[in-house]
């Protein structure tokens, strides 16, 4: 087997955008060790956020250097099994999310890291890890509880469009923000109980009309003056989960010269939280467990974006797609 080799993306450099940094590099399919299981990935899920900001460095708990094995979500079926694995037989379907185990046609990876999924299809990958960190961010950074209005930005995207279905199915009032008629009809599937889109319809006009109080739980993607129109739209005790911020990650941070935000804040008890999932670790099995009994109790949908993307030599494409807001849905690589 050693003498067949594979495909992998990997970030050779350091750079200001993703697609200078990567390349394509061929290796040796490895033997599995003992305790590992060789997987032949057939799909990977695409992250274009955390993709760019690894490839320019800007990962802050991140400390390695280039070259960078790239990619974290994959689907794949188990081709050869280590001596001392037991759980595991060749043509299970598993769902991985090991940094660096996305984006390559093949991956040796201890059995303890794998998941075993019915069929290795490419929906999972809307649920682990994006759907995952939606549930975390949700409940544990936002507090979500129900009867509340939610807000979710990016709406048709990812993990947003989980976020909306969780929001619901605990009892709140949802509004979607998104740019396309193709979200606006997906959030209108799923139940979103308003949806604003931005091209159309003014974001800050619509919540100071129709929402006078506020909103409680704002689930924050964008950032920039999304971002803004959100803080001044909290409710009295509102909080808002900072998820990302897709609008910067391909550029230079904006700067900004305002008063201070805890101005806007503190006179209605407000707050603002980061969410990072790797700084929530302890939250993830439970939580997949329950988005996975979700799903195939057909209590949640998941979206796959319908533009096909094919083999490793598609990725860049597939992150300037998702970057540049074009994306219905999870993104997924085909292998």
């Amino acid at each position: 087997m050693n003498s067949r080799t594979y495909k992998k993306l990997v970030a050779k450099n350091f750079s200001k955008d993703f697609n200078s940094a990567v390349e394509i590099v061929e290796d040796k399919i490895p033997e599995p060790a003992d305790n590992q299981i060789l997987i032949h990935n057939h799909y990977a899920g695409v992250n274009a956020g955390f993709d760019t900001l690894l490839c320019k460095g800007k990962i802050s708990y991140f400390s390695e250097t280039p070259p960078i094995d790239l990619g974290v979500e994959a689907v794949g079926i188990v081709e050869v099994i280590g001596n001392k694995v037991s759980d595991f037989a060749v043509g299970d379907a598993v769902l991985t999310t090991q940094r660096g185990g996305g984006y390559r046609e093949y991956q040796a990876i201890d059995a303890a890291l794998a998941y075993k999924i019915p069929k290795a299809t490419p929906e999972v990958l809307s649920l682990m890890p994006t759907g995952v960190s939606a549930l975390v961010a949700l409940e544990q950074v936002g507090a979500m509880s129900s009867q509340e209005t939610v807000m979710v930005t990016a709406a048709g995207g990812g993990t947003g469009h989980i976020a909306v279905q969780l929001a619901k199915l605990a009892g709140n009032h949802v509004i979607g923000t998104c740019g396309s008629e193709a979200k606006f009809k997906l959030l209108q599937e799923l139940g979103c109980d308003r949806i604003i889109n931005y091209r159309s319809e003014n974001v800050a006009d619509v919540l100071k009309q129709e929402y006078p109080q506020g909103i409680d739980l704002v689930f924050e993607c964008i950032g920039k003056e999304m971002f803004d129109t959100c803080v001044d739209n909290l409710a009295v005790r509102g909080r808002l989960v900072v998820v990302g911020f897709i609008s910067e990650y391909g550029k230079n941070l904006e700067p900004i010269s305002q008063p201070r935000i805890y101005h806007k804040l503190f006179w209605k008890a407000a707050s603002i939280r980061g969410f990072l999932m790797p700084m929530y670790q302890e939250y993830i099995p439970e939580a997949r467990d329950r988005l996975f009994d979700l799903f195939y109790s057909g209590q949640i949908k998941v979206a796959v974006d319908a533009t096909e993307f094919k083999g490793i030599e598609s990725i860049p494409a597939a992150v300037d797609y998702l970057l540049g807001g074009k994306n219905c849905g999870k993104v997924i690589v085909k292998f």
